[in-house]
């Protein structure tokens, strides 16, 4: 599976889990909500920071976010 598709996939069931709306996890990440809608759909290449900085708002290792998890598919 294509890496972009399991971390949208990721991304979007760690921000949920954590009871965040798009438009809260981008305020706290001080980036416009459609930059993370576009990370959720896969349509957005991220950089290691970045995904350090989401992990750490989901309260996730940074691995979970691009690990393939049988029960999200």
């Amino acid at each position: 599976m294509d890496i972009r598709v399991v971390f949208a996939r990721n991304l979007k069931h760690y921000r949920q889990a954590c009871g965040l709306t798009q438009a809260a996890l981008a305020a706290a990440m001080e980036v416009d909500r459609a930059h993370v809608s576009a990370m959720e759909r896969g349509q957005q290449n991220v950089t290691l920071q970045t995904l350090q900085r989401l992990a750490t708002h989901l309260d996730v290792a940074p691995a979970k976010l691009i690990e393939e998890l049988s029960e999200l598919e």
